[in-house]
This record gives structure tokens, sequence and C-alpha cells, in this order.
């Protein structure tokens, strides 16, 4: 009978442990700093816009300030893809890729937060910062004779095209025009972790810059390319 107490006091007391300890784990998590992994979609982008990094600390209580690096690919609203002869596929009277490398400074504020392994917090944020716009020339394939070679798409040229170049190709040959990114959002955040962020930022974003940026030359181009953004992310905090 001992030995059956013992063990039963022994029983009793391992539980009281996991249930303190699951009482401490699941109460409100408090942080001081953030890093964000994202994929990015916007209204004028392809499947997948670009990527970002996000540095995020406290800078006092539900506030925070740090900065974003994001590279997207911008596109021309009035964009469409055909299919050559070939079968294969090229965005018709595209003469330049626009790759925006934006650099920015964040304020985000937490507006409801959650438990450690429940619930949703919500952040709302803002962000400004300078833009290189990389203007890379769009390579097409064309035939040449009996042979097919890819070179940048002319305008004022009559190729016959049969299909698109390969990826990056011609960025060697970009021209870089400076601007400025501004963009608002509210954030999702889920998880069970309490050490671990995942979730989902939606907002508005703009890039201006310095001069028209010429994607089509036969519509109309700008240097202003606002759009609405969805961003799934992943990252860790402490």
């Amino acid at each position: 009978m001992r030995k059956v107490s013992k063990s039963f006091v022994g029983i009793i007391i391992f539980l009281c442990c996991i249930h303190t300890a699951h009482a401490q784990y699941s109460g409100n998590y408090e942080y001081s700093t953030e890093m964000i992994w994202g994929i990015t979609k916007a209204t004028n982008s392809g499947l997948i816009g670009g990527f970002l990094f996000k540095y995020s600390k406290e800078l006092k209580e539900d506030r925070f300030h740090g900065g974003i690096i994001e590279i997207v690919n911008v596109k021309h609203p009035q964009e469409q893809r055909y299919y050559s002869e070939s079968g294969n596929t090229f965005i018709g009277g595209k003469e330049h890729y626009l790759y925006s490398l934006r650099l920015s400074y964040l304020r985000e504020f937490t507006f409801f937060k959650k438990a450690s392994q429940q619930g949703v917090q919500v952040n709302g944020l803002v962000a400004a910062g300078p833009t290189l716009g990389i203007e890379a020339p769009y390579y097409v394939e064309v035939k040449k004779g009996n042979q097919t070679v890819k070179e940048p798409y002319d305008p004022n040229k009559n190729q016959k095209i049969l299909g698109s170049g390969n990826i990056l190709q011609g960025i060697g040959e970009s021209s870089i025009v400076p601007g400025l990114n501004a963009k608002a959002g509210v954030s999702f955040e889920f998880g069970t972790f309490k050490s671990n962020v995942v979730g989902v930022e939606v907002g508005f974003q703009v890039d201006f810059f310095t001069r028209d940026i010429i994607l089509i030359p036969t519509t109309e181009n700008s240097n202003i390319f606002p759009s609405a953004y969805a961003t799934l992310f992943y990252g860790s905090r402490r």
C-alpha cells in the first residue's frame, strides 16, 4: 500500500507541475524584437509579386519600429500574355521589366493581443522610404533565318516572336531609377507557438519614381505605381 500511495502522490505532483507549466505558457507572451520573412502578391504583380524581410524592435508598450527590405516585380496594368506559333508564351509589346527594391522605415501598433497559444493578434502599420527602380530590358526569343536568338524586345523592329527570354536575362543592362515608397496595412497573426509568428498582412502601397518607367511603349506609362497587396509571412520573436 505504501508503494501505491507513493506512486499516487508522485503522479499528482507530476500532473500539478504540468498544469502549472501550461498555465504559465498560456498567458500573454511579451516580446521585444521580431524578424519576419514574407511572400507578397499585389494587384500590379504576378502570382508571386516578391519577397520581403522585416525587423522590428519594441519602442514602447504595444508600439514597434524597424526596417523593411522588399524586392517586387511591378507589372503594367495592360500586360497580356500571348501564345506564339511554337506554343511558348510572351507578353505582347512589353519593353521593360520593373523590379522595385524598397528600403522602408516601419512603425507598427498592436490593436489586439493574443494569448501565446490561441487567438489572433491584430497590428496596424505604416512604412515609407527610398526605392530603387530597376528597369531591365524584356528579352524575347525571335527567329532570324534558320536560327532562333534571344534579344531585347524592340518596338521599332519587325520581330517574329517565338517566346520570352530567360528569367532575369538582361538584368545587367538595367537602368536604375530612384524613387520613394509608402505603405499602410493591417496584419493578422496566427500560430500556436509563442516564439513564432505566422500570418497575413493586407494594405495599400505606392511607388513614386523620378521619371516615367516605360514598360509598354504603345500605351500610357507613368512614374506612380499604386496597388493593394497581401503578404503571407512567417517569423520569430523574442
